[in-house]
């Protein structure tokens, strides 16, 4: 029996959800637990209970929507991704996973076709990060990374702390932390970058994720006046975080493979002043690669640079490493059946490594796991102006359903109802 989704239900979902929560120049605003999150949260299980799927939230507010199967004995197969969003987000990040793992649900039920398997729909809680750090802290309490303790005592800017803003929503679930255990688990999502749509190419096969490793630099030497010092008596932090970027920038790009990823996001004059050179400067260095081996390198490689940087402006430097992801490899047979499914479609697609963090990196260490991307113009992600077009949506979603069946079915056949 083919199954086939449609695709203009789920835009008009994906359209409903982002009236949600709208911000100014078409982007979502939804911080994690806040009334916009919870809003949206409710629509969608006003959107599943009308399926016949029961709800079940744990205690750290992860939603888990059930879809009955034929031996529901048997651990289901999930998906699913977020509905919080940066604060001037778009609509389609996290969005589209949920909303096309409802698609799959309705398709189902309007064909009166049940799964061996059950079917799990989850809303993880605070991807973005944006509110609660860590990003991923739900999903990672799910996998045993972080205590469900330490998640409920994180604070937002305001004080407020998880549990408490979980409290406040209304989405405190009983569930046991780590409940229930997934057979497999599939992720739908942009691919929030530009290389499916350079590439002209329409489905990505995500095999993993790169490794991250994050610092924390400060480098101090003395300000002085910028007219009487002398260059070569000259202690200036900031040039020193100029040479350390310039050369990391020259290393990254000349690796041919694209693999290798540094970035400056952040950049910090201590009273900056125009006539003043910087006695103290602090930056962010992101360190990525698919390859742990080769970013155990770039590391120590950023560490020789960083030394070198600071012994040729006479400045002292400390550098703190705040976060490590290991590269994720995905499970082989859950990426078989993406790519089995994205050929089935017919369209051109690559296998890839994702650049950025999910909840699959988290759910990837005690479940089956692998993701599909789809292009989003531009590369454009975090921002008002993310776009993916409805053709793609409904693609997705469709590699999705295919994707879940084989998984779900794969000890029987599917019945009628």
């Amino acid at each position: 029996m083919s199954v086939s989704i449609d695709g203009q239900r789920l835009w008009s979902s994906l359209m409903a959800m982002a009236e949600i929560g709208p911000t100014a120049n078409g982007g979502s605003s939804r911080l994690a637990l806040t009334e916009e999150d919870a809003a949206g949260r409710r629509l969608l299980i006003e959107w599943c209970e009308a399926l016949g799927c029961t709800l079940r939230v744990d205690r750290v507010g992860n939603l888990f929507l059930r879809r009955p199967g034929k031996r529901d004995d048997l651990d289901p197969v999930a998906t699913g991704s977020h509905l919080d969003t940066q604060p001037k987000g778009g609509r389609f990040d996290g969005i589209l996973g949920v909303l096309a793992g409802l698609e799959v649900f309705r398709t189902l039920h309007d064909q009166g076709i049940v799964t061996e398997r059950p079917l799990e729909l989850v809303v993880w809680t605070n991807e973005e990060g944006s509110r609660f750090a860590p990003a991923m802290v739900a999903s990672g309490t799910f996998a045993g990374e972080f205590s469900e303790a330490y998640t409920l005592l994180r604070q937002d800017r305001d004080g407020v702390t998880f549990g408490e803003a979980l409290a406040a929503c209304g989405f405190a679930g009983e569930l046991p932390v780590g409940e229930p255990r997934f057979d497999a688990f599939f992720e739908l999502h942009i691919e929030q970058g530009p290389v499916l749509e350079e590439e002209q190419e329409a489905i990505g096969v995500v095999t993993g994720v790169q490794g991250m490793r994050w610092f924390d630099v400060i480098l101090r030497g003395q300000s002085a006046h910028a007219g009487p010092t002398p260059m070569r008596y000259r202690h200036d932090a900031l040039a020193a975080a100029a040479r350390l970027i310039d050369r990391l920038q020259a290393l990254a790009m000349a690796d041919d493979s694209g693999a290798t990823k540094v970035t400056f996001g952040c950049l910090e004059i201590d009273s900056p002043s125009r006539n003043v050179i910087p006695g103290e400067v602090r930056l962010t260095v992101d360190l990525r690669h698919v390859d742990e081996g080769e970013l155990d390198a770039l590391e120590a490689r950023y560490d020789r640079e960083l030394a070198a940087a600071a012994e040729a402006f006479g400045v002292t430097a400390a550098s703190e490493r705040i976060w490590v992801s290991p590269v994720v490899n995905f499970d082989a047979g859950c990426i078989d059946a993406v790519e089995r499914a994205a050929r089935a479609q017919g369209v051109p697609y690559r296998r890839m490594m994702s650049g950025a963090g999910h909840d699959s990196v988290y759910v990837s260490r005690v479940a089956p796991t692998s993701m599909i991307f789809i292009p989003c113009r531009d590369g454009i992600s975090h921002n008002e102006a993310e776009y993916a077009t409805p053709e793609h949506c409904a693609l997705g979603a469709q590699v999705l359903c295919d994707a879940l069946l084989e998984r779900a079915n794969r000890q029987g056949v599917r019945h009628e109802l």
